[in-house]
């Protein structure tokens, strides 16, 4: 599970990695990684967005709760101080969330890193 003080909680930063932030796309998710450009020592937080698209109460919340396991192992390779944010597509039949949510903070870190550097 995500420690509480790895979440994000408030609608403004949820705003700020959606709008300004790096967005790739994957077949069941798509991830935005705001990297903030003022260096600060605090841990990097994530956040989900899953509507109802996705399914019912039931549905949505196993959803959650194999996002937040799968995206605790990739904070560590987050960049300090950065949100990442991850919305669930439509009702899709996920059996492999932790290998697709790998796969899609890989995918956020190497193209924000791209940018980074041009």
């Amino acid at each position: 599970m995500l420690p509480k003080n790895a979440r994000l909680t408030v609608s403004a930063d949820f705003a700020r990695a959606t709008k300004s932030g790096t967005r790739v796309t994957t077949e069941n998710f798509v991830g935005y990684l705001y990297i903030s450009p003022v260096t600060n020592h605090d841990l990097p937080k994530c956040g989900l967005i899953i509507n109802k698209s996705v399914g019912g109460s039931v549905t949505r919340h196993a959803l959650a709760r194999k996002v937040r396991h799968a995206v605790h192992p990739q904070l560590s390779k987050l960049p300090s101080g950065s949100l990442l944010v991850i919305r669930a597509l439509a009702k899709n039949n996920i059996d492999a969330v932790s290998v697709e949510i790998e796969k899609l903070t890989n995918k956020l870190l190497d193209r924000a890193s791209r940018i980074v550097v041009k």
